[in-house]
């Protein structure tokens, strides 16, 4: 028995219907687990970039180190220290938020350089030109250069949605129940591993093809050029 639920092992298709209900919840939490990180990495990835690009050293070397520091060392080490270090210093927080963070801080390092060269693709004469009309260096950014590399940049973005999804699993050694957590106490309760699995395995496959058409959607419509000004 899991979540209050029981099940027939008697046959596996008897079996497999019986435990749906159970790795739906368990999809919720993942599906739950990657939007938030994939926020927090778009947020904080899109900060590094702007730290990184920035004229002073001061500013900028900070930045590259630490994004290099978030790439060199593996997820799992980073996830230990916000679940276990950060209580020492009076900083708890409920085991899913941690992990939803340390995912979205790791992948934060990747999408800081696909926002950079989304950037860098840019004529550097609109910003001159902007700097000439004596607009503000933020709303030059934020108005007139974001906009325009935000559609770029949206099928690499969107790879990193999809790496996040299929990395939630590590969550699972801080006892988050997301789907293969589920999949694996099923197995060990029932015995019976093939089923649980394999229902893992192509929840995945449904729940990637719909997050890939989804980029590839908003790849196709959103407008190249960006937004325009009035």
């Amino acid at each position: 028995m899991l979540f209050g639920i029981e099940w027939d092992t008697t046959s596996n298709a008897t079996f497999a219907w019986s435990i749906l209900p159970i790795l739906l919840r368990g999809m919720v939490v993942t599906i739950q687990a990657t939007l938030v990180g994939f926020v927090v990495a778009a947020i904080l990835g899109l900060i590094l970039a702007a730290l990184k690009g920035a004229r002073s050293r001061l500013i900028s070397w900070p930045a590259t180190v630490f994004t290099e520091f978030l790439r060199d060392t593996p997820l799992l080490v980073q996830l230990f220290f916000l679940y276990y270090v950060l209580p020492e210093y009076g900083i708890v927080l409920p085991a899913f938020m941690t992990g939803a963070l340390a995912l979205g801080i790791q992948y934060s390092a990747y999408t800081s350089e696909v926002y950079r060269a989304g950037l860098e693709s840019i004529a550097h004469g609109q910003t001159e030109a902007a700097r000439a009309l004596d607009i503000a260096p933020l709303r030059i950014f934020s108005v007139i250069i974001l906009p325009q590399a935000i559609p770029r940049i949206i099928p690499a973005l969107g790879n990193y949605l999809v790496s996040i999804m299929k990395d939630v699993p590590v969550l699972s050694v801080v006892s988050i129940l997301e789907m293969l957590n589920v999949a694996r106490i099923i197995g060990d309760r029932s015995f019976n591993y093939m089923v649980p699995l394999t229902m893992v395995g192509v929840l995945y496959l449904v729940l990637t093809l719909l997050a890939s058409s989804a980029v590839r959607y908003l790849d196709v419509h959103l407008p190249k050029q960006g937004i325009p000004l009035r």
